[in-house]
């Protein structure tokens, strides 16, 4: 298969890492996880990286649970992505929901120039982090060094663009069958978990979780971008965001409704544009027979003057 393997250590060295953080709440934490960026300058811009993760923290919690945060954001970075890691042994309240204090922050600044780089980077997280025995190693950890080599066992990978092209389709796939199921009689419904069952099969656990969470609170996941323009929240992405999601195949999230989205792709404008020239010419044929119409009133309006002239003429 044409993946390209890699481990977390390619993005993370012992110096990004803070054994003991000094903060006791969520901003401090990680203001302090940005000024180690900053000292190897990993970042260049504090201000404007912290504004983007707390616009992401107000939106919804990065808390992945069991004691763990991911924060992040996208910005221009010195490096494709930039990465800090903060302990906590009290424990930081990030508004967790499970209600449990974060012990652990990975935070995550990447470069959007590179589609979908922070998505394979939290998959290959989650698959780590779900598992009990891991997530104690971490927290477990006597120093530095041994919390960095726990945390280089990380791997992800890149995938091929028909994997990431499958993982777009297929959750776009899944919203439309999630949403027929609601509206199916009983006699369908089992032909369509089945279909619901083969999809949620091939696609992450960490995109699932978060599909899942926004299908219960907005009944919807997945929007398209068409015109720059999320057709959830109607908000114009960036000018660099949506150049990356179109024509893409992967799958982004909106910074403004956290709503999964994809291109709505190469087909769609065609479609619109199609539209549109048919119903320009249905409006010009509907002037020609209005004009069509109206034609005989005027030449008979017309008529009266012309009798009118040769009256005046007559008495001359």
């Amino acid at each position: 298969m044409n993946l390209r393997e890699t481990s977390f250590k390619e993005f993370l060295k012992p110096s990004q890492i803070i054994f003991e953080l000094k903060s006791k709440d969520k901003l401090e934490a990680i203001e302090e996880l940005l000024d180690s960026l900053v000292k190897q300058k990993l970042i260049s811009n504090k201000n404007l990286t912290l504004t983007r993760i707390i616009d992401r923290e107000n939106l919804e919690s990065t808390a992945l649970g069991h004691g763990i945060a991911v924060p992040h954001a996208r910005v221009d970075t010195e490096e494709q992505m930039a990465v800090a890691v903060g302990r906590s042994a009290e424990g930081i309240d990030f508004e967790a929901h499970d209600q449990e204090p974060v012990h652990l922050i990975i935070l995550v600044i990447w470069n959007p120039s590179i589609p979908g780089l922070f998505n394979h980077l939290f998959a290959g997280l989650a698959r780590f982090l779900v598992r009990p025995e891991n997530r104690a190693r971490l927290f477990e950890a006597r120093d530095k060094n041994e919390l960095y080599n726990v945390l280089s066992e990380i791997q992800f990978s890149f995938p091929r663009e028909e994997t990431i092209m499958n993982r777009a389709s297929l959750l776009k796939k899944l919203q439309d069958i999630e949403i027929k199921i609601r509206r199916a009689p009983k006699d369908k419904l089992e032909e369509l978990k089945k279909h619901r069952d083969l999809i949620r099969e091939e696609l992450d656990q960490s995109l699932l979780a978060r599909f899942d969470l926004l299908m219960d609170r907005y009944g919807y996941a997945v929007a398209e971008v068409i015109d720059g323009v999320c057709q959830s929240c109607n908000i114009n992405l960036s000018t660099q965001m949506a150049s990356a999601i179109e024509g893409s195949n992967d799958i982004y999230v909106c910074e403004n409704c956290g709503k999964y989205l994809i291109s709505a792709g190469k087909k769609e404008k065609p479609v619109r544009e199609k539209e549109e020239k048919q119903k320009k010419e249905e409006k010009g044929k509907a002037e020609k027979e209005k004009v069509e119409k109206a034609g005989p009133k005027k030449e008979k309006a017309k008529e009266p003057k012309s009798r009118k002239q040769k009256i005046s003429g007559k008495k001359k």
